[in-house]
């Protein structure tokens, strides 16, 4: 990133207050429990069965293992997802796969 949009999005947090998932593209990941997990601000799915969920990031990617993994909607860059949720790890772009 160049600097002008370094300083250009450290002036935008500050003057606006928005949470960093918003200005950096982070994921959000809420988990109740461990039978469902929401996730926002993916970039799709790249592997899915019973016992693990993929996900491309914008930096890196994020898995999920667990099992009876079911997705329940996705909604642009949102997912929902059920089942017995056992790991949750995710991986920098800079990290081999």
């Amino acid at each position: 990133m160049t600097r002008i949009g370094r300083r250009l999005r450290g002036w935008t947090n500050g003057v606006l207050d928005l949470p960093q998932d918003v200005l950096q593209e982070m994921p959000r990941i809420t988990l109740i429990g461990n039978k469902e997990l929401y996730i926002e601000n993916h970039r799709g799915v790249l592997h899915f069965s019973s016992g693990q969920l993929k996900l491309a990031l914008v930096n890196g990617y994020l898995e999920i293992s667990g099992e009876g993994l079911v997705i329940r909607n996705i909604l642009g860059q949102e997912l929902a997802v059920e089942g017995l949720i056992g790991e949750i790890r995710y991986k920098g772009s800079e990290e081999k796969p």
